[in-house]
C-alpha cells in the first residue's frame, strides 16, 4: 500500500487557516494501517510561508511522519471522530472519515526539535499535494463542542509533570458541565468516550 491518494497537481489547503486550527491527520503505518491522531495546524503569519504542525512525545504520527513523509490532514465537525482520533488508537484501513468535510494531502518536512518538560517535540511543515472539499455548511457555534476539543488537551496533559493535575481536573469538570448543558447527543457521547478512555475521574483517587 502507497501513502499517497491520487494526486492532481493542485498544491493548496482546502480550508482557511487561522491561529491554530484543530484537524485529524491520518498516517499510515508499519501495519498498512492509518492511524488517526488530533493535530493542532498553525497557520503561518506571512503569505507564503507554510503550515506548520509540533508532535509530542514518541507518537505514531511522528514515526509515520519519518516514515512515509506525510500523511492526510482533514477537518471534521463530528466530535465523536475528533475524540477516537484524539484520545484512542484509531486505525482504518482507509484515510478519509466519514465526517470529513475536507482533506488535504500532504508532504511533512521536520524542521526543528527540542524538549520541554521532559517531553521532546518535532516540528513539522507542510506542503499540500492534493486536496477535496466534500462537503460545504453554515458554519454554527457550539459550546459544547468546543469543551469536547478543549477537554482533549486537558486529558492529554494529566501525567505531564509540567502541569498542574488539579488544575485539570478543576478544566475537566468545568467542560463537562459545558457539554451537558449546551451539546448535542454527538457531544455528549464523545465526551463518554473521552471519561472512559482517560479515567480521568478517577485521578482524584489516586
Amino acid at each position: 500500500m502507497t501513502r499517497r491518494l491520487r494526486r492532481d497537481g493542485d498544491a493548496d489547503w482546502p480550508v482557511a487557516l487561522r491561529g491554530v486550527t484543530e484537524s485529524v491527520v491520518a498516517t499510515l503505518g508499519p501495519n498498512d494501517q492509518w492511524n488517526f491522531a488530533a493535530l493542532g495546524l498553525h497557520a503561518p503569519e506571512d503569505d507564503g510561508e507554510p503550515v506548520t504542525a509540533t508532535t509530542w512525545g514518541n507518537t505514531r504520527t511522528r514515526r509515520n511522519f519519518h516514515r512515509q513523509g506525510g500523511g492526510v490532514v482533514q477537518f471534521t465537525q463530528d466530535p465523536r471522530e475528533f475524540v477516537a482520533a484524539a484520545v484512542t488508537i484509531h486505525e482504518r484501513t482507509e484515510p478519509v472519515l466519514e465526517g470529513a468535510d475536507a482533506w488535504v494531502d500532504v508532504e511533512a518536512e521536520q524542521v526543528d526539535t527540542g524538549e520541554d518538560g521532559g517531553t521532546r517535540w518535532e516540528r513539522w511543515e507542510f506542503a499540500p499535494v492534493e486536496h477535496a472539499v466534500v462537503r460545504e455548511y453554515v458554519p454554527t457555534i457550539n459550546r459544547g463542542f468546543a469543551a469536547v476539543v478543549d477537554a482533549t488537551v486537558a486529558v492529554s496533559r494529566l501525567d505531564v509533570p509540567a502541569f498542574d493535575t488539579d488544575e485539570l481536573l478543576r478544566r475537566l469538570d468545568y467542560f463537562a458541565e459545558t457539554v451537558e448543558k449546551c451539546g448535542g447527543s454527538a457531544e455528549r457521547e464523545a465526551f463518554e468516550t473521552l471519561t472512559e478512555v482517560s479515567e480521568w475521574r478517577e485521578y482524584r483517587d489516586a
